[in-house]
């Protein structure tokens, strides 16, 4: 493999593969259904929260890389659902359904060799480019998916 086919595995590795941290699949399997609203003590947000969470970043991420209309989110209301925001199993699983569709749209984006990793992303702002997105998009995603695990650990949901 020649260097950039080495990082762009490496940087599909950090997004797909079970290196030093747990995989987003690892962290929703066998969920129980019951507590996707539940809040564990000490903490302002729901599971379904923090997943919806990292959902909306990750997607406002892609957004940013291939939208030349992008418009930044307001921190922190626009990144995070209401408080008092529920949902039911088939929001829970659309929330998984949509990671997964833009995690992979992001793997596809590193994927294609005409993508250059370095080049400023031409909307966006001074000195980024995709090689930077993708790493705070996997950086984001094991922070939140091991406080995920934590909280399910501390909950007894394993």
């Amino acid at each position: 493999m020649n260097p950039d086919e080495t990082l762009r595995q490496q940087l599909v590795n950090l997004l797909l593969k079970r290196q030093a941290h747990m995989l987003f699949e690892d962290a929703v399997a066998d969920f129980p259904p019951q507590h996707i609203n539940g809040r564990p003590p000490g903490v302002e947000y729901t599971f379904w929260h923090l997943l919806e969470h990292l959902r909306i970043c990750q997607y406002d991420i892609l957004d940013y890389i291939r939208n030349p209309h992008y418009e930044a989110p307001n921190f922190p209301d626009d990144l995070w659902p209401s408080r008092d925001a529920e949902t039911d199993l088939a929001g829970w699983q659309q929330t998984i359904d949509r990671f997964l569709a833009d995690r992979q749209a992001l793997v596809d984006i590193v994927q294609n060799p005409q993508t250059d990793l370095y080049a400023q992303i031409p909307h966006g702002w001074d000195g980024h480019n995709i090689l930077r997105e993708i790493l705070v998009v996997a950086d984001h995603n094991a922070y939140h998916l091991g406080e995920l695990g934590i909280l399910r650990q501390v909950m007894g949901l394993w």
